[in-house]
């Protein structure tokens, strides 16, 4: 009966985040509601396994990433979600424009959030769990099974991308 009280809590106060964290890596609220709702499920039946003794956030939001990554993985089955390093190394042009980090402070919040939206997973997945999540590479490269070094191509990329997409928009700093 505590441990269902002591549960109930904590879904009511992260609920919101767990949401937001899988709508990010899978780009739809619809599917980030049912992901939220399993990531729950999944957290109530190993929740005797929880060290109190860490950050509860951590806890859930890394049983939000692994189910997230796995539906993507179900989801793209047929299609690589992420390619030969190489290729990835040979096409990416020499960065010459500001970091995530500044556009994030430059942009206006709700079309950089349509930006991130409408990227590829491939590029999407890490840049959340790099920017909103702040895996390390080597969390990323273990999750998504690359490696490290592709995780900063994939992550350089992603950011190329949402770069020239809020500069295509016309939106903030001027540009």
């Amino acid at each position: 009966m505590a441990r269902t009280a002591a549960f109930e809590i904590l879904y009511r106060d992260y609920y919101g985040r767990v949401f937001g964290l899988c709508r990010r890596l899978l780009s739809s609220g619809d599917l980030a509601e049912d992901a939220a709702q399993e990531v729950f499920m999944r957290a109530y039946k190993s929740f005797n396994k929880y060290d109190i003794n860490q950050p509860f956030w951590q806890w859930i939001a890394t049983i939000a990433n692994n189910h997230c990554i796995d539906q993507l993985r179900a989801r793209s089955r047929k299609q690589a979600l992420f390619g030969d390093e190489t290729v990835e190394l040979e096409q990416v042009p020499s960065p010459d424009a500001p970091v995530l980090s500044e556009l994030i402070s430059n942009e206006d919040t709700g079309a950089l959030n349509q930006a991130i939206a409408a990227l590829p997973d491939r590029y999407r997945v890490p840049l959340v769990l790099a920017y909103f999540h702040q895996s390390s590479y080597d969390d990323i490269a273990k999750q998504l099974n690359i490696s490290r070094n592709h995780v900063g191509v994939l992550l350089l990329r992603a950011k190329q991308r949402l770069r020239d997409s809020v500069a295509a928009e016309g939106v903030g700093g001027g540009q």
